[in-house]
């Protein structure tokens, strides 16, 4: 238990210290690029997620945003929650016939340059899944969401 304890204490510090990143700190290719972008954004705090990428989180158009940079100013992707009228019919059908019976716990769209996924965590009693969905209803990958955040591929 002290061990769960330290790990997740730790696990929140860092995450603290991330976003403790003052603007200052991030590239101005990469802030460039950013409002490039983003030209409507308001209220950006940004992350270093790697040594090689840059997360703001930010809104827009009364919606909370968060894009990835890489050090070149580079945009990798673009993440927002979404409502469940929000989500593609065709996508609806596919989740009820490939997750019958589960609950839909969160829902986001991820928009990289490679097009726009729908990525869902589902529930089903002490079941939870993770799954993305291509705008027309395919079933993009599929994984197992286990206890402590672990994650198995099916």
């Amino acid at each position: 238990m002290k061990t769960k304890l330290l790990i997740i204490s730790a696990a929140l510090l860092m995450s603290i210290f991330s976003y403790g990143q003052t603007e200052k700190n991030v590239p101005s290719v990469v802030k460039s690029s950013f409002t490039q972008k983003f030209p409507k954004a308001t209220n950006v705090k940004w992350a270093k997620e790697n040594d090689k990428e840059w997360e703001a989180e930010f809104k827009m158009d009364g919606r909370n945003y968060s894009a990835n940079f890489d050090n070149t100013g580079a945009w990798m992707e673009t993440e927002y929650k979404i409502s469940a009228n929000e989500i593609p019919g065709a996508v609806k059908t596919a989740i009820a016939k490939e997750f019958v019976s589960y609950k839909t716990d969160a829902s986001e769209v991820s928009e990289t340059a490679k097009g726009k996924v729908y990525e869902f965590v589902l529930s089903k009693g002490e079941e939870k899944m993770e799954a993305v969905f291509d705008p027309n209803g395919k079933l993009i990958k599929k994984l197992t969401i286990k206890e402590e955040n672990e994650k198995e591929e099916k």
